[in-house]
């Protein structure tokens, strides 16, 4: 196991281990954010309703700030986007812990997800630029893996501050996003590779807007990432089937404890494969775990469905970050992962709207039965996007010097 476990992390750079750590602090406090439904609900007394709309907003103005973001790192750099815009979004999250009104609230969390969305394509492009190609995706998956594990950490973290103090959330929150942005700030240099060519002096969107095949992934990542989304529909099945609304809590752990546990070991069973047969068979095992969700009725039946579409997101996150990584011009590399995030940002908004029309209107079996045919549709799809997307990746190993190929197919 030891060895097994050197062989995942070794090799990296000392920058990709500050960015990697960086990553967790941020997402072990993100206790306010985690736990923003509850404290809406609970303290400030608002209906269910407006609490809603303030999370969608949240995650509408983070997906609009992964374009921006996306050209801020490849015009001026990864450090600015990722440290300029972290102090505001700090800044913000206290003002969220001290605001009453409802518009306050928010306008201020359409704006802190603005901000931290204009972060995540110059930390994901700065992790690309610091590894090499045939180790980028490891390290993805780690700080993926970062990701989960934080989560994990905040979840439990959040409901001891919130019966102490609920203030203390967010202040834990912005002292979070202080500290990785320090950490940045002190041991992560300018990755933005030199603008050695003349595509590399026109940063705005329009390079990858032209880019069909890679628009086409982006798309098929946003139906994806939707399907999984539609999770936040499971506790509306848990309470028809006599279920306390509790055990939504218990069933959702088993995403979480098996992408913490599995999550380093795939890649290696992924390499075996093509990218666009991963991604078909993940899709298909999403689809296959929402499916399942109709005929469960028990907590361990639904633990079960959880447990199948988890090894499907897996699987997609893999893929995804592969391809993502393989489809980016290293000149528009800040341009390229801002889309891709506003494609998977978006999806968290997109995923419960209309899985939440869809269930007030027809019923979870309905909503369950739309998530597995389009998981199928969704794998034709991708097998039948991979002969052109791996003519893109050949055209992009032909034009990159050695350092920036990507990993191959």
């Amino acid at each position: 196991m030891s060895g097994r476990l050197r062989q995942i992390t070794g090799g990296l750079p000392a920058a990709f281990w500050y960015l990697w750590t960086a990553s967790l602090i941020n997402r072990t406090g993100a206790v306010a954010q985690i736990y923003l439904g509850v404290y809406l609900l609970s303290v400030r007394h608002f209906d269910a309703s407006y609490v809603g709309l303030v999370i969608g907003v949240g995650g509408i103005g983070t997906a609009l700030g992964a374009l921006p973001g996306g050209i801020i790192a490849d015009r001026w750099g990864r450090r600015p986007a990722m440290l300029g815009a972290a102090v505001p979004a700090a800044l913000t999250m206290l003002a969220m812990g001290r605001a009453t009104g409802q518009a306050a609230i928010l306008i201020l969390a359409l704006l802190l997800g603005v901000f931290l969305g204009i972060v995540r394509p110059a930390f994901a492009a700065s992790i690309i630029d610091v590894v090499p190609g045939s180790d980028r995706i490891r390290a993805l998956n780690l700080n993926y893996w970062a990701f989960n594990l934080g989560s994990g950490a905040a979840a439990l973290l959040a409901g001891l501050l919130a019966r102490i103090e609920p203030m203390l959330l967010f202040a834990t929150n912005a002292g979070a996003l202080l500290c990785s942005t320090l950490l940045l700030a002190l041991k992560v240099p300018e990755t933005k590779p030199a603008d050695d060519t003349a595509e590399a002096h026109r940063t705005g969107l329009g390079v990858v807007f032209r880019d069909r095949t890679f628009m086409a992934f982006a798309g098929l990542t946003l139906l994806g990432w939707a399907l999984i989304e539609s999770n936040k529909m499971l506790p509306a099945s848990l309470l028809a089937d006599g279920l306390d609304i509790t055990s939504y809590g218990q069933v959702i752990v088993v995403n979480m404890v098996l992408i913490v546990l599995g999550q380093l070991f795939l890649p290696a069973l992924v390499a075996c494969f093509r990218h666009e047969h991963v991604l078909a068979a993940s899709a298909v095992l999403v689809g296959t775990g929402f499916g399942l969700a109709a005929f469960a009725d028990t907590l361990w039946a639904y633990a079960l469905t959880v447990a199948v579409w988890t090894l499907g997101e897996m699987l997609m996150t893999l893929a995804n970050s592969a391809v993502a990584v393989q489809l980016s011009s290293p000149d528009a590399r800040g341009r390229y992962q801002g889309v891709f995030g506003f494609a998977l940002t978006g999806a968290m908004f997109l995923g419960p709207t209309l899985g939440g029309h869809v269930t007030e209107h027809f019923g979870t079996a309905t909503l369950w039965a739309a998530v597995f045919c389009l998981g199928l549709a969704l794998a034709a799809a991708h097998l039948a996007a991979g002969p052109a997307r791996a003519r893109r990746v050949a055209l992009l190993q032909t034009a990159c010097t050695p350092v920036d190929q990507p990993a191959p197919l």
